[in-house]
């Protein structure tokens, strides 16, 4: 869902539509119980130009310059944030973006020719490797404000989201249980396999995060071979039978029909005409849903290949022939599984979070939405 280059509207693109006005107050309330400064940033493309750059205090958006290459350094795009137990007020523009929080030190961000180069701490030498930082995703547009909490990356600072109705009513997303960050740690430590080799730490001994399955096959610190066992035990069931893949759920009739031949599971569409393959996928491709689960913004293979990526990570497509699985009591249940996915969304206050790719399939994903947002939340949240 998220490039570390670039970024992925957590809502539709903007409509002709203009009842929501250019800009909507953000609160950021610091409940994390720590004393370290902490930096807020709102970074992303500014929908009505089509332009990347950040967004100040007041909402009021600056373009990135021309950057090189080596990257240079990018303007300083801080904004002061709350002391712990304070809150603070900004402005949120129309934009596709993120809104990062840092404690205690700045972030680095460079531009390239290309544009922004984002934080990359599965990379030893990113210069933000040992701060502790977080941020969110969201999309401001004429028809609303979509805001997520987001692990598609990383599990690290805590934090939750939220969006205020007209009628006064606040929606929230992303809290996680009382004492859920420390038992998300627990559960990968206490994970045979490599699982706790994702938790990074800095020389102080201070918890920073725990990376992305994807990110620990990409650097070694996870098993490439950490979902084989899985795949090759869906590969040989759907050899001898079919998997039937209904991915749109306000289209019932809509359904393809996959069977594996050697290497290629194909899908059929309900007139018998192959319609897209896929080779068996790997570790790598399961958890980023990419590469062998490439997922194209079409009407075909991207929706059978999203459905495909959360059966993978989820690991129901051994115990359900028809998918997706929309009940989570099955989720995760087998021996080999997304133990990281796992953990999450077992200490998450109402089950719900992004924790890969594609897990808004079936609506599993910490997401609020309001057509008309009076007001918009990030409330840093303790480290317990």
């Amino acid at each position: 869902m998220v490039l570390s280059t670039g970024f992925t509207a957590a809502g539709p693109a903007a409509t002709a539509q203009a009842a929501v006005p250019s800009t909507i107050p953000l609160t950021i309330k610091n409940s994390s119980a720590r004393g370290e400064q902490v930096y807020i940033y709102n970074i992303g493309t500014l929908l009505s130009t089509g332009q990347q750059g950040w967004a100040d205090a007041n909402g009021t958006f600056h373009a990135w310059p021309t950057g090189g290459n080596p990257p240079t350094p990018a303007p300083d795009a801080s904004i002061a944030g709350p002391a712990n137990g304070q809150s603070k007020t900004i402005r949120m523009p129309q934009f596709s973006g993120r809104v990062y929080f840092s404690y205690g030190q700045k972030l680095d961000f460079r531009l390239t020719t290309g544009g922004l180069v984002q934080p990359a701490v599965q990379n030893p030498s990113d210069p933000n490797r040992n701060i502790l930082f977080n941020w969110t995703e969201y999309t401001l547009n004429g028809s609303g404000l979509w805001i997520n909490s987001t692990q598609v990356d990383m599990f690290s600072a805590p934090y939750a989201v939220g969006v205020k109705a007209p009628n006064g009513t606040t929606t929230n997303a992303g809290h996680l249980k009382a004492g859920g960050y420390n038992s998300f740690f627990s559960a990968l430590r206490s994970q045979s396999g490599g699982w706790a080799n994702l938790i990074q730490t800095r020389a102080d001994g201070t918890v920073l995060r725990a990376l992305a399955p994807g990110y620990g096959v990409e650097t070694g610190a996870l098993p490439a071979s950490v979902m084989n066992d899985y795949i090759n035990r869906v590969w040989s069931k759907y050899a001898s039978s079919t998997l039937t893949v209904t991915p749109f759920g306000d289209q019932p009739n809509t359904k393809y029909f996959g069977r594996v031949s050697g290497n290629v599971m194909n899908f059929t569409n309900s007139a018998g005409a192959v319609v897209t393959s896929f080779q068996k996928p790997d570790a790598a491709s399961v958890f980023g849903c990419h590469r062998l689960l490439d997922a194209p913004n079409d009407l075909v293979r991207g929706p059978i290949s999203r459905t495909l990526c959360a059966g993978y990570n989820r690991t129901t497509l051994l115990t359900n022939a028809n998918q997706p699985d929309t009940s989570s009591a099955g989720f995760y249940q087998d021996g080999v599984t997304n133990q990281y996915a796992k953990a999450i969304h077992a200490q998450m206050a109402d089950g719900k979070a992004y924790a890969f790719a594609f897990d808004d399939v079936g609506n599993h994903e910490s997401l609020v939405h309001h057509g008309d947002p009076q007001e918009a939340f990030i409330t840093l949240d303790p480290f317990s």
